[in-house]
């Protein structure tokens, strides 16, 4: 099925092919950074600690396929779990559509390139590291604070 340029704005999340889905990721890279959630208010912070799986400099996942596999608590996102994407960064695709909001001009699908993203500075090239370097008892001392998260 072929699909035309502008289809976030008409076509509804749930009724979208894997295609059309999986296009809509900008590639920050942000969802694949290890969040902490607060027990007592169910507030989500994001760490600077990212998946090991994660490229930190195209910020994709180096075994997207098998990633679930590789890394059991990695989250899949699904229009089914549309209610719970309140956890995403502010600038997700995926929310911003969820929110009845359009893609920023950065987004990849509006600029026509995957770089536009790392150029805008929106992606964690440069911001992250890997997981695997700090021990889980100081991945509090990591949390981040950026503007567009």
């Amino acid at each position: 099925m072929a699909w035309h340029r502008d289809y976030w704005r008409e076509i509804p999340l749930a009724d979208m092919s894997d295609s059309q889905w999986e296009a809509l990721c900008d590639g920050c890279g942000k969802c694949c950074l290890q969040k902490l959630e607060d027990d007592d208010d169910g507030e989500v912070y994001y760490t600077r600690l990212a998946c090991n799986l994660l490229d930190l400099h195209s910020c994709r996942c180096t075994d997207y396929p098998n990633r679930v596999a590789k890394v059991p608590d990695c989250l899949q996102l699904r229009a089914e779990k549309i209610t719970e994407f309140h956890w995403l960064p502010v600038t997700c695709a995926y929310r911003l559509i969820a929110e009845g909001q359009d893609l920023p001009d950065w987004h990849p699908l509006i600029s026509g390139s995957p770089e536009s993203i790392h150029a805008a500075g929106i992606s964690v090239r440069g911001r992250a590291q890997p997981l695997h370097t700090v021990p889980e008892d100081d991945w509090q001392e990591e949390v981040v604070h950026w503007v567009d998260l």
